[in-house]
Order: C-alpha cells, then sequence, then structure tokens
C-alpha cells in the first residue's frame, strides 16, 4: 500500500519534491523492470512454439532504450508536480503521490503489452497452423 499510496512530501520545496521522487525511483524501477522481465521470458518461451515468433531474436538494444527512456519519463514527475504548484499557486500534496501511482500503473501495462500481442501472435499462428 505504502508503494502505491505513498506520503507526499511535507515541504514542497523543488528540492524536496526531487528527493521525494528519487527515494522512490528504485521501488519504480524494480516493478517496472519486473514487469519487463516477464514480457521478455514469456516472448523467450514463445520463440520456441511454431508462429510468428519462432527463432526471431530479442531486440536488446531496443530494450536497454525503452528502461533509459522509462526513467527520463520518471524523471518529469518532480518538474510537472514543482510547475503545477507553481501555477496553481497552492501546495498540491496529492499530486505527487497520484502522478507517481499513474504512472507506474502505466508503465507497468506498456511494459506487459509487447508480451499479450506476443500471445496473440503466437495463438493465431498456432491457429492457422491447425487450420489449413
Amino acid at each position: 500500500m505504502s508503494l502505491l499510496f505513498p506520503d507526499p512530501p511535507l515541504v514542497r520545496t523543488p528540492a524536496r519534491l526531487f528527493a521525494w521522487w528519487e527515494s522512490r525511483r528504485p521501488s519504480y524501477n524494480l516493478v517496472v523492470g519486473g514487469a519487463g522481465l516477464v514480457t521478455t521470458g514469456l516472448i523467450e518461451l514463445l520463440r520456441v512454439l511454431p508462429g510468428p515468433l519462432h527463432g526471431v531474436p530479442l531486440a536488446w538494444p531496443l530494450i536497454v532504450v525503452y528502461g533509459v527512456v522509462a526513467n527520463v519519463c520518471y524523471s518529469a514527475g518532480w518538474m510537472v508536480e514543482a510547475v503545477v504548484q507553481r501555477w496553481l499557486g497552492r501546495k498540491t500534496y496529492g499530486l505527487g503521490p497520484a502522478l507517481f501511482r499513474h504512472g507506474l500503473v502505466f508503465s507497468v501495462g506498456l511494459t506487459l503489452f509487447p508480451a499479450a500481442l506476443a500471445v496473440l501472435a503466437t495463438a493465431v499462428g498456432l491457429l492457422s497452423h491447425f487450420f489449413r
């Protein structure tokens, strides 16, 4: 619960917002990286079955670039929070936790999406193999 509903920083300076976000980056990377391992493992398993993924190598450079881009986007969280707080002219205590929560869920979904596509493509390939 504390990962998805963390307490916001009470001191609302940009430096404190930055520290708050950075203290959660390891958890973010662990959760999104775990989803990436699930996706990679599932695709590796599906590569041995007949179908569109059979024998296709994983694009490791793309996986690394995805991880870097995910962390760059994560870095925007504290900046968005600081800009919105300044724009509104008041403290926005719940914004950081909401941005973190929604960003984490979106990142995990986006990371698992290739696994869903791979399962669908393999299922279609297997069905077309049996119904020729």
